[in-house]
């Protein structure tokens, strides 16, 4: 068996099983030992899932040898969030509360990539409920390291699927993304990702029976954490299209009419004009240098539309909605993931009915300045986070530390709030740390962001697998869950 199949990109996984070059089951075996060599280290798979995994690859080996056509993701593992339902699993939310709470079914986009033979191997860690900040620190599994640094944050909410993907437990992450839940970990940890539009994936963010409430019916959306754009791409292709359990997802097709070539790329390196780490700026600058070489049409331009204003609306509708139900879920979350949200509610108000109302119609107008943005430029290329890789819990530490992270974030919520795709991609190691930017496209034109992703990748060049840095560890280390933690719920405690 090749020991270094956990190396491999989803395509060369794919292409591989399907030529009977490997067999999906060494594939599997391969990430598991790689998992369980890292996974002490890193701590971010949580819930592993090896035996199902090994009888998921021994279907389709057996599929192969009876000629059976495989499909474009055959025997790839993947990782899934611990708020997204894997069937026969426990779907947690890092909670101790949800520790029983198992899911019936797999959720559409883990069914959609097992439908294209992808395998998941793991549940990956995630914050409390996603509460407790941008940090992926949970009650019951401890925190997740950045294998670049382990006294810096992988980012999150997924910061368990980039770690994950980073490091080489798995070549695929499968997260979700309401304000950069996505794009951060994967700019943190030198990994690709992809937040699609709102309705290009089919969803299920239920907990329990109830559906959720209109801003989070719009915002959150699960995407895709990958080591290439080209993985990234195979998996979009597998995630886009509806789903009756879904009534959001649009049967909108995965590539959009061609555009006249070459894209015409407007560059925004200090959304808002609050500031920029020069090191961000050198890595905005370094995409839009390697765009141009691509031949691309690239400009710098002023600012996005009305951020301020779209940064306020994206928190006042989300608080005002979280402030109903608030004391139900603050009984459940551990008080160390209480700081996070009660800063922000003390930062963002919630409004009256009357402000709630007019939120609604404030989304379309940005909505729609966006647009006309977006119809002068194929892409807008801006940074991820305004800072590199901070430390874990920042945000949670201090009303200083809130205030910076949110303000760093700030164009990963903007674009949240108004629903467009984006996707994020290394643009270089700055101090021993990766750096990521993001491509921002109209609404439904992921392949727009591919496409111009894919350009940046070809001269930079990919950042991933890395080997966790041992010599970055914090003095004391946090909690961690052990590599060979159950498939099935934890133990009361």
């Amino acid at each position: 068996m090749n020991t270094e199949l956990w190396s491999w990109t989803a395509e060369r996984i794919a292409a591989g099983v399907a030529a009977g070059e490997v067999r999906a089951a060494e594939v599997v075996e391969s990430h598991i030992a790689r998992i369980a060599e890292v996974n002490p280290v890193i701590n971010a798979v949580t819930q592993p899932l090896f035996e199902s995994a090994r009888r998921d690859a021994a279907e389709i080996d057996r599929q192969r040898r009876t000629g059976r056509r495989l499909g474009p993701l055959a025997g790839v593992p993947f990782t899934v969030k611990e708020n997204i339902g894997i069937g026969g699993v426990p779907t947690t939310s890092g909670l101790a509360h949800f520790r029983d709470m198992r899911s019936t079914v797999d959720a559409p986009p883990v069914a959609r990539l097992r439908a294209a033979g992808a395998i998941p191997i793991g549940h990956s860690n995630m914050p409390d409920l996603t509460l407790g900040g941008m940090h992926p620190r949970s009650e019951l599994f401890g925190d997740t390291r950045n294998p670049w640094h382990l006294g810096r944050t992988p980012g999150g909410s997924s910061g368990g699927d980039g770690a994950a993907v980073a490091s080489g437990m798995a070549p695929l992450g499968l997260g979700n993304d309401s304000g950069g839940s996505v794009r951060i970990p994967a700019a943190f940890c030198g990994a690709a990702g992809l937040k699609p539009s709102y309705g290009r994936f089919p969803a299920d963010h239920r907990i329990g029976p109830d559906d959720p409430t209109l801003a989070s019916q719009l915002i959150p959306v699960d995407g895709p954490i990958a080591r290439t754009i080209g993985d990234l791409r195979l998996a979009f292709e597998a995630l886009a299209g509806t789903d009756r359990r879904d009534p959001r997802a649009v049967p909108a097709p995965a590539y959009g009419p061609p555009t006249e070539t070459p894209l015409r790329i407007a560059v925004v390196t200090d959304p808002g004009g609050q500031g920029v780490h020069p090191e961000v700026r050198v890595a905005v600058s370094t995409a839009a240098d390697a765009l141009r070489g691509a031949g691309h049409d690239v400009q710098e331009i002023a600012d996005v539309p009305r951020l301020a204003e779209t940064v306020a609306a994206y928190g006042h509708m989300i608080m005002t909605e979280f402030a109903l139900v608030w004391p139900r879920i603050r009984a459940i979350v551990p008080a160390a993931s209480r700081a996070y949200i009660e800063m922000s509610m003390a930062r963002t108000q919630p409004v009256d009915l009357p402000g709630y109302v007019r939120l609604t119609a404030l989304r379309l107008s940005l909505q729609r300045d966006w647009a006309e943005l977006l119809h002068r430029y194929h892409l807008v290329l801006g940074p991820v986070f305004t800072e590199p890789p901070v430390e874990p819990g920042l945000e949670s530490a201090s009303a200083d530390g809130h205030e910076r992270v949110t303000t760093a974030m700030r164009l990963c919520s903007a674009t949240s709030f108004v629903g467009l795709p984006a996707v994020a991609v290394p643009a270089g190691v700055f101090d021993g740390l990766p750096i990521g930017v993001q491509l921002i496209a109209p609404m439904y034109r992921e392949d727009l962001c591919l496409t111009g992703a894919e350009a940046i990748e070809r001269r930079l060049g990919g950042l991933t697998p890395v080997e966790p840095r041992l010599d970055t560890a914090p003095a004391s280390a946090p909690a961690s869950a052990p590599a060979s933690a159950p498939a099935s719920a934890p133990s009361p405690t």
